[in-house]
């Protein structure tokens, strides 16, 4: 039998990257009795961290479900990648759930990802419980992060649980809600609550004030009674608490260290007493479908092929169901459902509504799609990708795989959809895109891990554009005579510039019949052929309009190929003439970076030749916009993590064309005339 939806909690466990998230789901995994052991990230034997590329860099690179059950709940745990290269999974992951734990480190405090996983669980008005972790790292601070918490993310952050103890001398942790406290369990389970140490009365008695103070300002009866001097049971504050949560009222702040399981009870606690059930949140997909399922990930198990989790807003679904998908009308037999408890799955018979399950070997069905019981219409909105900010030039090792990569990279690209592959038409080269350096090598190590394939990565090639900068008029004439018929073509054209360096334009001026009007089109595509490699930089050439003002032709010897060849010699000479320049791709890039780092990333930004626009400084951290031509920016990731600590994103995308400063121009002209050298050498 499905679970009610109030008997079900969904939560997604987000924050920075190195903050314990996968060993915060590992702690409570255990102490749920779901496992028998605690697992670390250093031994690369969690439950969420399977995959052999998360093992070999001790960091989580794709969101991993699991389940477990507290207080006779199930809570669906979705462990969610902390580095920026990896937020598809995070974003898809807080599209299925009603809270979210914001895990943070206690010596690094509100970092970059942080602030983003809050703001994108703020759009989606999710509950949100803080997690400070850590606290047993050398200048490691509870009190210092829950300021930073209240003064960068909200001041309704509110302590629920406190250290007994500092670092090294961390010893358990204070439960305000039930007023008791949990000794440190050194890695094992955590017994039964125990009386507050006397040395952490008085402080334990300050902040619960403060809890019950902003418990109680959401709820007038409980005011009332606290006005009024009584005791209040903590089952009554649990209950205004978990109401004000599932408000956004408060965002309580629990503490502990995931590594020796200390804090996780009162966490699960939490979890249960703080997180709203599915029965308290309307479904986002507005439909007349009484079956409404959802696709939020899939993953490329190496065993049972392609798996597909799925959130239920509506209905239930088991064993065999048939469903439709809506995007394409394709239907669908949910054949092989399961429970995920990280790689390893379970035979499961079905899921109800409001519950996160899993299905294996779909025919066609994608992340993002609706499965629903018949064909109906629905309303939802689309996941938003953010756009790759890093670029690379891919090249097989071996020849011939170029379609075995390509299959491959489609396969992975069903796991992450902001991996993109394309083939730059002006260069030729197939291009790997990705949010980061990381996130292109971790997809290229498993080419490699899955599919056997090896490539090579290297810097793309700058899409550099060239055009004129005054007018010129040049004369093409093209005469050929071998025996027999000849080849006669004779043109004389005008190019201008045109405004904004974009575009091309041809103008036909011939008066009379100087040249026939069958042969003034090849002029035109002569033209257009001398312009897809300019003499600059063999770059195509655009910004131009070329008037066709005057030739001749031979009655028996002109030909469409001839007045070809003369458009394209008229051009080159004309062309010459016209102050030729070069153009290079602006970009307009956003980067946020702590305040003490801002003058070393704009220092850097100008030496880059970027032009600052604006800062935006927010809570300890600076949101720095400029513009910056793509050719100083193609490998500047792995500078912003030297210059900030690994603390330091941005993003950037495509703005305008700009002519390339002299200087700098030169030495691309040169740099093209030795390859054509050594190409024809």
């Amino acid at each position: 039998m499905p679970l009610e939806p109030g008997k079900i909690r969904n939560v997604a466990v987000v924050g920075h990257r190195g903050t314990g998230k996968t060993s915060l789901v590992e702690a409570m995994l255990f102490q749920a009795g779901k496992i028998n052991r605690l697992g670390s990230i250093e031994a690369g034997n969690t439950v969420c961290d399977w995959d052999d590329e998360e093992q070999r860099r001790a960091m989580s690179l794709g969101a991993s479900l699991c389940t477990l059950y507290w207080q006779g709940e199930k809570i669906n745990l979705i462990d969610t990648p902390g580095d920026p290269g990896f937020q598809a999974d995070t974003i898809a992951a807080l599209r299925v759930v009603e809270g979210a734990v914001v895990v943070v480190s206690g010596v690094m405090g509100v970092e970059v990802n942080t602030t983003r996983a809050w703001d994108r669980a703020e759009e989606l008005e999710l509950s949100r419980v803080v997690v400070v972790n850590m606290l047993d790292r050398e200048r490691a601070d509870f009190y210092r992060t829950l300021a930073a918490l209240q003064e960068q993310l909200s001041t309704r952050c509110i302590a629920i649980q406190l250290p007994i103890g500092a670092e090294q001398e961390l010893v358990g942790v204070v439960d305000l809600l039930h007023n008791c406290s949990y000794p440190d369990p050194s890695g094992g389970r955590e017994g039964d609550p125990q009386p507050i140490p006397e040395s952490m009365a008085a402080l334990a008695a300050e902040y619960r004030e403060k809890l019950l103070d902003a418990v109680v300002e959401t709820d007038a009866a409980l005011m009332e009674r606290y006005l009024a001097g009584e005791e209040l049971d903590p089952h009554d504050i649990a209950v205004a608490l978990k109401a004000a949560v599932t408000r956004d009222e408060i965002y309580p702040v629990a503490c502990g260290v995931a590594t020796k399981n200390l804090g996780t009870h009162a966490i699960l606690d939490l979890l249960v007493e703080g997180v709203p059930s599915p029965s308290t949140k309307p479904s986002p997909i507005a439909t007349e479908a009484s079956t409404v399922t959802f696709v939020f990930k899939t993953l490329a198990d190496p065993f049972a092929g392609r798996i597909s989790l799925f959130r239920v807003y509506a209905g239930a679904v088991a064993t065999d169901s048939a469903v439709v998908n809506h995007r394409d009308q394709s239907k669908e037999r949910l054949g092989s459902l399961m429970s995920m408890q990280g790689k390893d799955h379970e035979r499961a018979d079905g899921f109800g509504a409001g519950d996160i399950g899993a299905v294996a070997k779909l025919k066609d069905v994608q992340t993002g799609d609706v499965l629903l019981d018949y064909e109906h219409e629905i309303a939802l909105e689309p996941f938003q990708w953010p756009e790759p900010v890093m670029s690379f030039a891919i090249t097989p090792k071996t020849k011939g795989d170029e379609d075995k990569v390509a299959q491959a990279l489609r396969r992975l690209r069903e796991e992450d959809p902001t991996l993109q592959l394309r083939r730059d038409q002006q260069t030729g080269e197939e291009i790997l895109a990705g949010m980061s350096q990381v996130h292109v090598e971790v997809a290229v190590g498993r080419l490699k891990s899955r599919f056997g394939l090896e490539v090579e990565l290297h810097p793309p090639r700058v899409p550099y554009l060239e055009t004129i900068k005054t007018s010129a008029r040049a004369h093409g004439r093209y005469k050929k005579q071998t025996g027999g018929r000849g080849q006669f073509g004779d043109c004389q054209i005008v190019i201008e510039p045109l405004e904004g360096h974009t575009g091309y334009e041809f103008v036909d001026e011939i008066v009379g019949g100087v040249v026939p009007g069958g042969f003034r089109p090849a002029v035109d595509k002569g033209v257009q052929e001398a312009m897809v490699h300019g003499e600059l930089a063999a770059a195509p050439v655009q910004g131009v309009r070329v008037r066709l003002v005057d030739g001749s032709y031979h009655p028996v010897d002109s030909s469409e190929m001839a007045f070809k060849i003369a458009g394209s010699m008229a051009f080159r000479d004309a062309y010459a003439q016209a102050d030729p320049a070069l153009l290079e791709p602006i970009m307009e890039i956003e980067i946020t970076v702590p305040d003490e780092a801002v003058g070393a990333v704009n220092g850097d930004l100008n030496s880059r030749r970027g032009r600052l626009h604006g800062m935006d400084p927010k809570g300890g951290m600076t949101t720095i916009r400029a513009e910056v031509p793509m050719a100083e920016v193609l490998t500047y990731a792995p500078t912003l993590t030297s210059m900030t600590g690994g603390r330091g994103d941005y993003h950037m995308h495509f703005l305008r064309y700009e002519e390339v400063p002299q200087h700098i121009a030169q030495k691309l002209v040169e740099q093209t005339r030795k390859e054509r050298e050594a190409t024809t050498a």
